[in-house]
């Protein structure tokens, strides 16, 4: 080790050479980052100057807005700049700068995906004790933990890749640093990371979408209870954006990071990547706002102040 040279930038191999298909490549990554900038700040906005949505619900939605907006900046203006000037190199801070963030934005969704799930349990299976039980104390406490045990999980595994040598090749078979595919480059034991990736993955992907199903699992137990059909209707409607926006995230994020160190597959794990990173913080506002009226009616009006202004 004492007579090879620690590597101090990477360089991220991206997803083809070929220029036309990096046109493409630019010109769609380029609207879903504007899609998911505008969408998601649009909502932000909204949220906050509408007192109507100042519910539980809608305070969760704006805490995923930010979570989302945390995710695409992260990865989305490096892979355009690549696309852009074909430099890809990233320095070793840097690296690990995108690398925290993402992995903080991930667990930060994941875990916020579990307290919208049991507000929506609320709502529909404990309706008469929903402002006991949703208080702004209560959403406070939960929104609290959800940012702080991201940020303690991104860290734990931040400092554990910290620790690593990389002494070449320095050459990321991805488009952004993630762990899996940096643990591959590394000339020291990846053992440690290797598990702990694996107990994080249980923790925040596997244990979170057991409770979010479980909640749904009484939601819909309770909405069968109900008789009439527009009833069945209504509830269902309050949580099948959710619920969509759920499934989407899940199929993602535990296949990535169930595999970590050797079994990682490059190929797919782009992808699934783009999935998560990019599309999903575009999908995310769309999903919650084009079947939701209020959401709808507070954007009409903030459209408008703008239009007004301008």
């Amino acid at each position: 080790m004492s007579n090879q040279t620690l590597v101090t930038e990477f360089v991220l191999q991206g997803f083809s050479e070929v220029p036309q298909l990096q046109i493409l490549l630019f010109v769609f990554f380029l609207c879903l980052y504007a899609v998911a900038l505008c969408g998601n700040s649009l909502l932000v906005v909204a949220v906050t100057l509408s007192s109507r949505l100042h519910t539980p619900m809608y305070f969760f939605l704006v805490n995923l807005s930010v979570l989302d907006l945390v995710c695409a900046c992260t990865v989305v203006p490096k892979l355009l700049g690549i696309l852009v000037s074909g430099k890809k190199s990233i320095s070793y801070g840097g690296c690990m700068a995108q690398m925290y963030f993402l992995s903080w934005a991930v667990a930060g969704e994941v875990l916020l995906f579990t307290a919208m799930a049991y507000d929506r349990y609320v709502a529909i299976c404990q309706p008469l004790r929903y402002g006991s039980m949703m208080s702004p104390k209560v959403c406070a406490v939960l929104a609290g933990a959800v940012w702080g045990i991201s940020m303690l999980g991104a860290g734990v595994n931040a400092c554990l890749v910290l620790r690593l040598n990389f002494c070449g090749p320095n050459m990321i078979d991805h488009f952004f640093c993630e762990i899996p595919p940096l643990l591959l480059l590394s000339c020291s034991s990846t053992y440690v990371n290797n598990i702990m990736t694996i107990i994080a993955d249980i923790f925040f992907a596997m244990l979170n979408f057991l409770l979010t199903m479980v909640s749904y699992g009484f939601i819909v137990s309770t909405i069968l209870k109900i008789r009439t059909a527009e009833g069945k209707q209504r509830a269902f409607s309050t949580c099948s954006s959710h619920l969509i926006a759920v499934t989407l995230y899940y199929s993602t994020i535990i296949y990535t990071y169930l595999s970590p160190g050797s079994s990682y597959s490059a190929g797919p794990g782009k992808v699934v990547a783009v999935l998560y990173s990019t599309v999903s913080p575009t999908l995310n506002p769309l999903i919650y706002s084009l079947k939701n009226k209020d959401i709808k009616a507070a954007l009409r009006k903030v459209l408008m102040h703008v239009v007004k202004s301008l």
